[in-house]
Protein backbone atom coordinates (compact mmCIF):
# COMPACT_ATOMS: atom_id res chain seq x y z
CA UNK A 1 0.00 0.00 0.00
CA UNK A 2 1.59 3.45 -0.85
CA UNK A 3 1.95 5.66 1.98
CA UNK A 4 -0.64 7.81 1.16
CA UNK A 5 -3.57 5.67 1.12
CA UNK A 6 -2.37 4.69 3.98
CA UNK A 7 -1.80 7.93 6.12
CA UNK A 8 -5.11 8.71 4.47
CA UNK A 9 -7.16 5.94 5.61
CA UNK A 10 -5.37 6.49 9.25
CA UNK A 11 -6.57 10.29 9.47
CA UNK A 12 -10.30 9.00 8.07
CA UNK A 13 -10.58 6.63 10.77
CA UNK A 14 -11.86 8.09 14.32
CA UNK A 15 -9.40 6.98 17.11
CA UNK A 16 -11.04 5.38 19.58
CA UNK A 17 -9.53 7.43 22.05
CA UNK A 18 -9.88 10.48 20.50
CA UNK A 19 -9.80 13.98 22.52
CA UNK A 20 -10.40 17.71 21.87
CA UNK A 21 -10.38 18.81 18.62
CA UNK A 22 -9.85 15.07 17.38
CA UNK A 23 -13.05 13.91 18.40
CA UNK A 24 -14.48 17.40 16.69
CA UNK A 25 -13.09 16.57 13.37
CA UNK A 26 -14.22 13.06 13.47
CA UNK A 27 -17.91 14.80 14.49
CA UNK A 28 -17.42 17.10 11.60
CA UNK A 29 -16.49 14.08 9.53
CA UNK A 30 -19.83 12.17 10.42
CA UNK A 31 -22.26 15.32 9.66
CA UNK A 32 -20.64 15.72 6.53
CA UNK A 33 -21.01 11.76 5.73
CA UNK A 34 -24.79 11.80 6.83
CA UNK A 35 -25.02 15.20 5.16
CA UNK A 36 -23.85 13.54 1.59
CA UNK A 37 -26.34 10.52 2.58
CA UNK A 38 -29.35 12.55 2.96
CA UNK A 39 -28.76 14.68 0.16
CA UNK A 40 -27.87 11.55 -2.06
CA UNK A 41 -30.76 9.68 -0.79
CA UNK A 42 -34.04 12.95 -1.27
CA UNK A 43 -32.64 13.28 -4.74
CA UNK A 44 -32.87 9.79 -5.35
CA UNK A 45 -36.49 9.20 -3.75
CA UNK A 46 -37.63 12.72 -5.26
CA UNK A 47 -36.31 12.16 -8.64
CA UNK A 48 -37.85 8.24 -8.71
CA UNK A 49 -41.76 9.59 -7.29
CA UNK A 50 -41.31 12.54 -10.50
CA UNK A 51 -40.69 9.85 -13.25
CA UNK A 52 -43.44 7.66 -12.12
CA UNK A 53 -45.56 10.81 -11.87
CA UNK A 54 -44.70 12.10 -14.72
CA UNK A 55 -45.06 8.04 -16.32
CA UNK A 56 -48.32 7.48 -14.86
CA UNK A 57 -50.00 10.82 -15.93
CA UNK A 58 -48.55 9.77 -19.52
CA UNK A 59 -50.36 6.54 -19.28
CA UNK A 60 -53.80 8.66 -18.39
CA UNK A 61 -53.49 11.03 -20.70
CA UNK A 62 -52.55 9.16 -23.65
CA UNK A 63 -55.52 6.30 -22.51
CA UNK A 64 -58.16 9.03 -23.72
CA UNK A 65 -56.16 11.43 -26.45
CA UNK A 66 -54.12 9.89 -29.31
CA UNK A 67 -50.48 9.35 -30.16
CA UNK A 68 -50.84 11.42 -33.50
CA UNK A 69 -54.43 12.72 -34.91
CA UNK A 70 -54.56 13.55 -38.42
CA UNK A 71 -57.65 16.22 -39.06
CA UNK A 72 -58.73 18.04 -41.69
CA UNK A 73 -57.66 22.31 -41.99
CA UNK A 74 -61.62 23.16 -41.35
CA UNK A 75 -62.25 20.86 -38.88
CA UNK A 76 -63.57 18.00 -41.27
CA UNK A 77 -61.87 15.16 -43.14
CA UNK A 78 -63.41 13.80 -46.44
CA UNK A 79 -62.75 10.13 -47.09
CA UNK A 80 -61.33 9.34 -43.84
CA UNK A 81 -60.95 5.29 -44.52
CA UNK A 82 -58.43 6.34 -47.64
CA UNK A 83 -56.62 8.90 -45.25
CA UNK A 84 -56.77 6.08 -42.47
CA UNK A 85 -55.18 3.34 -44.84
CA UNK A 86 -52.56 5.73 -45.77
CA UNK A 87 -51.55 6.61 -42.22
CA UNK A 88 -51.42 2.93 -41.78
CA UNK A 89 -48.68 2.16 -43.96
CA UNK A 90 -46.31 4.23 -42.07
CA UNK A 91 -44.26 1.23 -40.09
CA UNK A 92 -44.51 2.83 -36.59
CA UNK A 93 -48.43 3.13 -37.01
CA UNK A 94 -50.41 -0.07 -35.38
CA UNK A 95 -53.96 1.59 -35.55
CA UNK A 96 -56.22 3.87 -36.50
CA UNK A 97 -59.50 5.57 -35.59
CA UNK A 98 -62.05 8.19 -37.03
CA UNK A 99 -63.45 10.57 -34.87
CA UNK A 100 -65.70 13.38 -34.22
CA UNK A 101 -64.92 15.91 -32.27
CA UNK A 102 -67.60 18.86 -31.22
CA UNK A 103 -69.32 20.90 -28.66
CA UNK A 104 -72.48 19.93 -26.65
CA UNK A 105 -74.80 20.43 -23.88
CA UNK A 106 -75.96 18.02 -21.53
CA UNK A 107 -79.13 18.32 -19.61
CA UNK A 108 -80.51 15.98 -17.42
CA UNK A 109 -83.01 16.50 -14.09
CA UNK A 110 -82.67 20.17 -13.99
CA UNK A 111 -78.79 19.96 -14.47
CA UNK A 112 -77.21 21.40 -17.43
CA UNK A 113 -73.29 20.88 -17.85
CA UNK A 114 -71.04 22.09 -21.35
CA UNK A 115 -69.04 18.95 -22.57
CA UNK A 116 -66.78 17.96 -25.35
CA UNK A 117 -68.44 15.61 -27.31
CA UNK A 118 -66.41 12.77 -29.12
CA UNK A 119 -68.36 10.28 -31.79
CA UNK A 120 -66.15 6.98 -32.55
CA UNK A 121 -66.11 3.36 -33.44
CA UNK A 122 -66.05 1.21 -30.44
CA UNK A 123 -64.28 -1.26 -31.88
CA UNK A 124 -61.52 0.89 -34.11
CA UNK A 125 -61.37 3.22 -31.42
CA UNK A 126 -60.31 0.29 -28.62
CA UNK A 127 -57.06 0.08 -30.80
CA UNK A 128 -56.05 3.62 -29.58
CA UNK A 129 -57.42 4.47 -26.48
CA UNK A 130 -58.28 2.64 -23.26
CA UNK A 131 -62.16 3.21 -22.33
CA UNK A 132 -62.37 -0.07 -21.87
CA UNK A 133 -60.26 -0.35 -19.19
CA UNK A 134 -61.39 2.82 -17.58
CA UNK A 135 -64.97 1.72 -17.65
CA UNK A 136 -66.65 1.80 -14.21
CA UNK A 137 -70.08 0.82 -14.86
CA UNK A 138 -71.92 -0.15 -18.22
CA UNK A 139 -70.35 -1.01 -21.29
CA UNK A 140 -68.21 0.55 -23.91
CA UNK A 141 -69.28 -1.65 -26.26
CA UNK A 142 -73.23 -0.65 -25.73
CA UNK A 143 -72.28 2.33 -28.25
CA UNK A 144 -74.16 1.35 -30.90
CA UNK A 145 -75.62 3.02 -34.49
CA UNK A 146 -79.18 4.06 -33.97
CA UNK A 147 -79.36 3.24 -30.39
CA UNK A 148 -78.23 6.65 -29.28
CA UNK A 149 -76.27 5.77 -26.40
CA UNK A 150 -73.61 8.25 -24.36
CA UNK A 151 -70.90 6.96 -22.22
CA UNK A 152 -69.99 9.70 -19.42
CA UNK A 153 -67.17 10.80 -17.51
CA UNK A 154 -67.10 9.92 -14.10
CA UNK A 155 -67.31 13.65 -13.03
CA UNK A 156 -69.57 14.51 -15.68
CA UNK A 157 -71.75 12.06 -14.48
CA UNK A 158 -71.87 12.92 -11.43
CA UNK A 159 -72.54 17.04 -11.53
CA UNK A 160 -75.72 15.54 -13.97
CA UNK A 161 -76.31 13.05 -11.48
CA UNK A 162 -76.95 10.86 -14.04
CA UNK A 163 -76.78 6.85 -13.81
CA UNK A 164 -76.11 4.00 -16.53
CA UNK A 165 -80.10 3.82 -17.95
CA UNK A 166 -80.83 7.19 -17.93
CA UNK A 167 -81.62 9.41 -20.41
CA UNK A 168 -79.77 12.58 -21.26
CA UNK A 169 -80.45 15.69 -23.67
CA UNK A 170 -77.58 16.52 -25.64
CA UNK A 171 -77.65 19.70 -27.17
CA UNK A 172 -75.94 20.91 -30.21
CA UNK A 173 -75.05 23.99 -31.49
CA UNK A 174 -75.67 23.70 -34.70
CA UNK A 175 -79.25 25.23 -35.24
CA UNK A 176 -81.83 24.64 -37.02
CA UNK A 177 -82.69 27.47 -39.43
CA UNK A 178 -86.35 28.12 -38.97
CA UNK A 179 -89.11 31.68 -39.74
CA UNK A 180 -89.10 32.07 -36.21
CA UNK A 181 -85.92 31.77 -34.92
CA UNK A 182 -82.32 29.51 -35.09
CA UNK A 183 -83.24 26.34 -32.71
CA UNK A 184 -80.26 23.97 -31.36
CA UNK A 185 -80.83 20.63 -32.20
CA UNK A 186 -81.73 18.68 -29.20
CA UNK A 187 -81.27 14.53 -28.85
CA UNK A 188 -82.20 12.41 -26.28
CA UNK A 189 -79.82 9.63 -25.43
CA UNK A 190 -79.62 7.35 -23.11
CA UNK A 191 -76.05 6.59 -20.57
CA UNK A 192 -74.79 2.94 -21.16
CA UNK A 193 -71.61 3.32 -19.76
CA UNK A 194 -69.69 5.70 -17.36
CA UNK A 195 -65.72 5.54 -17.19
CA UNK A 196 -63.03 7.05 -14.79
CA UNK A 197 -59.90 7.84 -16.39
CA UNK A 198 -58.31 9.55 -13.48
CA UNK A 199 -57.55 12.87 -15.38
CA UNK A 200 -60.32 15.87 -14.70
CA UNK A 201 -59.84 17.22 -17.97
CA UNK A 202 -61.65 14.26 -19.22
CA UNK A 203 -63.69 12.56 -16.57
CA UNK A 204 -65.64 16.09 -15.93
CA UNK A 205 -65.99 17.56 -20.10
CA UNK A 206 -65.50 14.13 -22.10
CA UNK A 207 -68.60 12.57 -23.35
CA UNK A 208 -68.91 9.42 -26.10
CA UNK A 209 -71.34 8.45 -28.65
CA UNK A 210 -71.17 6.38 -31.73
CA UNK A 211 -69.60 7.78 -34.84
CA UNK A 212 -72.97 7.64 -36.84
CA UNK A 213 -75.13 9.57 -34.25
CA UNK A 214 -72.40 11.84 -33.89
CA UNK A 215 -72.70 12.11 -37.92
CA UNK A 216 -76.53 12.62 -37.68
CA UNK A 217 -76.25 15.16 -34.70
CA UNK A 218 -73.95 16.90 -36.01
CA UNK A 219 -74.99 16.79 -40.08
CA UNK A 220 -71.38 15.76 -40.91
CA UNK A 221 -73.19 12.78 -43.58
CA UNK A 222 -70.03 10.73 -44.43
CA UNK A 223 -67.54 13.46 -43.06
CA UNK A 224 -65.64 12.82 -39.77
CA UNK A 225 -63.15 15.55 -38.05
CA UNK A 226 -60.12 13.04 -38.23
CA UNK A 227 -58.05 10.12 -38.08
CA UNK A 228 -56.31 9.16 -34.19
CA UNK A 229 -53.29 7.37 -34.96
CA UNK A 230 -51.50 5.10 -32.39
CA UNK A 231 -47.70 4.29 -32.59
CA UNK A 232 -46.12 1.59 -31.12
CA UNK A 233 -43.42 3.85 -29.57
CA UNK A 234 -45.48 6.74 -28.11
CA UNK A 235 -41.61 8.98 -28.26
CA UNK A 236 -41.26 8.54 -31.80
CA UNK A 237 -44.64 10.76 -32.16
CA UNK A 238 -43.03 14.07 -33.18
CA UNK A 239 -41.09 11.95 -36.24
CA UNK A 240 -43.78 9.90 -37.28
CA UNK A 241 -45.87 13.61 -37.11
CA UNK A 242 -43.28 14.99 -39.96
CA UNK A 243 -43.35 12.04 -42.23
CA UNK A 244 -47.08 11.46 -42.31
CA UNK A 245 -48.10 14.30 -44.97
CA UNK A 246 -45.59 12.52 -47.38
CA UNK A 247 -47.28 9.31 -47.50
CA UNK A 248 -50.98 10.98 -47.14
CA UNK A 249 -52.78 12.43 -50.38
CA UNK A 250 -55.14 14.83 -48.53
CA UNK A 251 -54.91 17.76 -47.48
CA UNK A 252 -54.59 17.25 -43.52
CA UNK A 253 -53.06 18.87 -40.41
CA UNK A 254 -50.76 16.70 -38.54
CA UNK A 255 -50.43 16.89 -34.41
CA UNK A 256 -48.42 14.59 -31.98
CA UNK A 257 -49.46 14.46 -28.00
CA UNK A 258 -46.10 16.62 -27.44
CA UNK A 259 -48.07 19.55 -28.88
CA UNK A 260 -51.32 19.14 -28.26
CA UNK A 261 -49.96 18.91 -24.26
CA UNK A 262 -46.77 20.81 -24.53
CA UNK A 263 -47.67 23.17 -21.62
CA UNK A 264 -48.33 20.39 -19.15
CA UNK A 265 -45.65 17.97 -19.88
CA UNK A 266 -43.36 21.39 -19.95
CA UNK A 267 -44.29 22.47 -16.54
CA UNK A 268 -43.94 18.69 -14.87
CA UNK A 269 -40.44 18.96 -16.91
CA UNK A 270 -39.43 22.26 -14.99
CA UNK A 271 -40.58 21.08 -11.58
CA UNK A 272 -38.55 17.91 -11.97
CA UNK A 273 -35.29 20.19 -12.61
CA UNK A 274 -36.12 22.85 -9.76
CA UNK A 275 -36.89 20.00 -7.53
CA UNK A 276 -32.86 18.32 -8.41
CA UNK A 277 -31.61 22.03 -8.27
CA UNK A 278 -32.93 22.48 -5.00
CA UNK A 279 -31.78 19.19 -3.73
CA UNK A 280 -28.17 19.62 -5.02
CA UNK A 281 -27.86 21.87 -2.88
CA UNK A 282 -28.45 19.67 0.00
CA UNK A 283 -25.23 18.10 -1.09
CA UNK A 284 -23.15 21.21 -1.48
CA UNK A 285 -23.96 22.02 2.00
CA UNK A 286 -22.48 18.64 2.31
CA UNK A 287 -19.70 19.47 0.29
CA UNK A 288 -18.90 22.60 2.51
CA UNK A 289 -18.95 20.39 5.41
CA UNK A 290 -15.79 18.80 3.96
CA UNK A 291 -14.39 21.30 3.36
CA UNK A 292 -14.46 22.79 6.90
CA UNK A 293 -13.20 19.13 8.17
CA UNK A 294 -10.48 18.98 5.67
CA UNK A 295 -9.89 23.08 6.85
CA UNK A 296 -9.44 21.80 10.67
CA UNK A 297 -8.00 18.53 9.97
CA UNK A 298 -4.60 20.56 7.77
CA UNK A 299 -4.39 22.70 10.87
CA UNK A 300 -4.46 19.82 13.24
CA UNK A 301 -1.73 18.10 11.49
CA UNK A 302 0.51 20.60 10.79
CA UNK A 303 3.77 19.33 12.55
CA UNK A 304 2.28 15.78 11.15
CA UNK A 305 2.77 17.50 7.36
CA UNK A 306 6.26 18.89 8.23
CA UNK A 307 7.50 15.67 9.49
CA UNK A 308 6.55 14.24 6.18
CA UNK A 309 8.32 17.15 4.55
CA UNK A 310 11.12 16.74 6.19
CA UNK A 311 11.26 12.69 5.45
CA UNK A 312 10.77 13.79 1.90
CA UNK A 313 7.27 13.89 0.83
CA UNK A 314 6.52 16.07 -1.92
CA UNK A 315 3.75 18.81 -2.12
CA UNK A 316 1.91 16.52 -4.46
CA UNK A 317 2.04 13.46 -1.99
CA UNK A 318 0.80 15.36 1.27
CA UNK A 319 -2.29 17.36 -1.07
CA UNK A 320 -3.35 13.29 -2.14
CA UNK A 321 -3.47 12.18 1.42
CA UNK A 322 -5.91 15.27 2.06
CA UNK A 323 -7.64 14.58 -1.24
CA UNK A 324 -8.09 10.88 -0.42
CA UNK A 325 -9.75 11.52 3.51
CA UNK A 326 -12.03 13.81 1.69
CA UNK A 327 -13.06 11.04 -0.92
CA UNK A 328 -13.43 8.44 1.47
CA UNK A 329 -15.78 11.09 3.65
CA UNK A 330 -17.84 11.20 0.51
CA UNK A 331 -17.79 7.63 -0.93
CA UNK A 332 -19.25 6.70 2.76
CA UNK A 333 -21.36 9.26 2.55
CA UNK A 334 -22.73 8.13 -1.25
CA UNK A 335 -22.95 4.47 -0.69
CA UNK A 336 -25.31 5.19 2.26
CA UNK A 337 -27.81 7.33 0.37
CA UNK A 338 -27.89 5.27 -2.71
CA UNK A 339 -28.59 2.48 -0.53
CA UNK A 340 -30.88 4.02 1.47
CA UNK A 341 -33.06 6.43 -1.45
CA UNK A 342 -33.14 2.59 -3.69
CA UNK A 343 -34.59 0.76 -0.35
CA UNK A 344 -37.01 3.93 0.31
CA UNK A 345 -38.19 4.43 -3.89
CA UNK A 346 -38.91 0.55 -3.75
CA UNK A 347 -40.69 0.60 -1.00
CA UNK A 348 -42.94 4.02 -1.25
CA UNK A 349 -46.51 2.11 -0.93
CA UNK A 350 -45.32 0.18 2.56
CA UNK A 351 -43.64 3.73 4.02
CA UNK A 352 -46.25 6.51 2.91
CA UNK A 353 -49.21 4.49 5.20
CA UNK A 354 -46.42 3.52 8.09
CA UNK A 355 -45.92 7.22 7.87
CA UNK A 356 -49.70 8.56 7.25
CA UNK A 357 -50.74 5.97 10.83
CA UNK A 358 -47.90 7.43 12.69
CA UNK A 359 -48.51 11.47 11.94
CA UNK A 360 -52.19 10.99 11.87
CA UNK A 361 -51.60 12.75 8.27
CA UNK A 362 -52.84 12.59 4.90
CA UNK A 363 -49.85 12.38 2.57
CA UNK A 364 -51.30 11.28 -0.37
CA UNK A 365 -54.99 11.77 -1.22
CA UNK A 366 -55.88 9.57 -3.89
CA UNK A 367 -59.23 11.88 -4.42
CA UNK A 368 -57.05 14.60 -5.25
CA UNK A 369 -54.24 13.22 -7.28
CA UNK A 370 -56.74 10.46 -8.97
CA UNK A 371 -54.15 8.00 -8.11
CA UNK A 372 -54.45 5.47 -5.29
CA UNK A 373 -50.74 5.53 -4.60
CA UNK A 374 -47.64 7.43 -4.77
CA UNK A 375 -46.20 6.26 -8.13
CA UNK A 376 -42.42 6.17 -8.12
CA UNK A 377 -39.47 4.23 -10.98
CA UNK A 378 -36.24 4.47 -10.30
CA UNK A 379 -33.93 5.20 -13.68
CA UNK A 380 -30.28 4.11 -13.71
CA UNK A 381 -29.64 6.70 -15.81
CA UNK A 382 -30.68 9.25 -12.84
CA UNK A 383 -28.60 6.96 -9.99
CA UNK A 384 -25.91 7.51 -12.13
CA UNK A 385 -25.77 11.24 -12.41
CA UNK A 386 -26.32 11.88 -9.04
CA UNK A 387 -23.34 9.76 -8.00
CA UNK A 388 -21.08 11.43 -10.62
CA UNK A 389 -22.43 14.75 -9.46
CA UNK A 390 -21.72 14.03 -5.95
CA UNK A 391 -18.59 12.55 -6.47
CA UNK A 392 -17.14 15.47 -8.00
CA UNK A 393 -18.72 18.40 -5.85
CA UNK A 394 -17.16 16.12 -2.87
CA UNK A 395 -13.40 16.11 -4.96
CA UNK A 396 -13.67 19.73 -5.67
CA UNK A 397 -14.11 20.60 -2.12
CA UNK A 398 -11.19 18.12 -0.98
CA UNK A 399 -9.14 20.88 -3.61
CA UNK A 400 -8.34 23.87 -1.49
CA UNK A 401 -7.80 22.63 2.24
CA UNK A 402 -5.20 19.94 0.21
CA UNK A 403 -3.41 22.62 -1.57
CA UNK A 404 -3.37 24.77 1.94
CA UNK A 405 -2.12 21.30 3.21
CA UNK A 406 1.02 21.02 -0.11
CA UNK A 407 1.75 24.91 1.22
CA UNK A 408 3.17 24.18 4.71
CA UNK A 409 6.56 25.47 5.36
CA UNK A 410 8.40 22.07 7.78
CA UNK A 411 10.83 25.12 9.28
CA UNK A 412 7.61 27.40 10.11
CA UNK A 413 5.32 24.75 10.99
CA UNK A 414 8.10 22.65 13.80
CA UNK A 415 9.61 25.91 14.77
CA UNK A 416 7.54 25.81 18.39
CA UNK A 417 7.33 21.85 18.61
Amino acid sequence: MRYEILVGLRYTRSRKRAQGRNRFISFISLVSMLGTALGVAALIVVLSVMNGFQEELRTRILGVASHVQVSGFDGELDAWQQVADQAARHPDVVATAPYIQEQGMLSFDQAVRGTLVRGVLPAAEDGVADFVRFMRSGSFDALQPGRFGIVLGRDLAFALQAQVGDKVTLIAPQGLVTPAAVLPRVKQFEVVGIFEAGMFEYDSGLALIHLRDAQALYRMDERVSGVRLKLDDLFAAPRVARELPGLIEADVMVSDWTRSHANFFRAVALEKTMMTIILFLIVAVAAFNIVSTLVMAVQEKYADIAILRTLGASPTSIMAIFVLQGAIIGLVGLAAGVAGGLLLAHNLDVVIPALEQVTGATLWNKEVYYISELPSKVLPADVITIVSLSFVLTLVATLYPSWRASRVNPAEALRYE
